[in-house]
């Protein structure tokens, strides 16, 4: 089983950057695809960066060119650096993989990201 741990999260003022940090753990060689989610409070969870099975990076209309997912294979670490961030970027922000054939999704705990205006 992979383990996922956020890191990073807090409060920042509109127009300020954060960096989030996800240590990965685990049954690591059985990692497809990774990458960033997040749930605002009555809103459904939704993708914000993902790095798929095959390589391609994807983002979410509403963050690109303000957010950048990254990874350091070495340390077992996914980032997201978000810069210009907005008073609707507040939200619960979750790192998740998917492992094994069956593609399982596996969460971390998550961290919470607070912009104010």
């Amino acid at each position: 089983q992979v383990q996922l741990v956020e890191s990073g999260g807090g409060l920042v003022q509109a127009g300020g950057s954060l960096a989030l940090s996800c240590a990965v753990s685990g049954n690591i060689s059985s990692i497809n695809a990774k990458g960033w989610y997040r749930q605002a409070p009555g809103k459904e969870r939704e993708m914000v960066a993902v790095f798929s099975s095959g390589g391609t990076t994807y983002y979410a209309d509403s963050v690109k060119g303000r957010f950048t997912i990254s990874i350091d294979n070495v340390k077992n670490k996914l980032f997201l650096q978000m810069n210009s961030l907005k008073p609707e970027d507040t939200a619960a922000y979750y790192c998740a993989v998917t492992q094994g054939d069956t593609f399982e999704i596996v969460w971390g705990r998550g961290t919470q990201v607070t912009v104010s205006t």
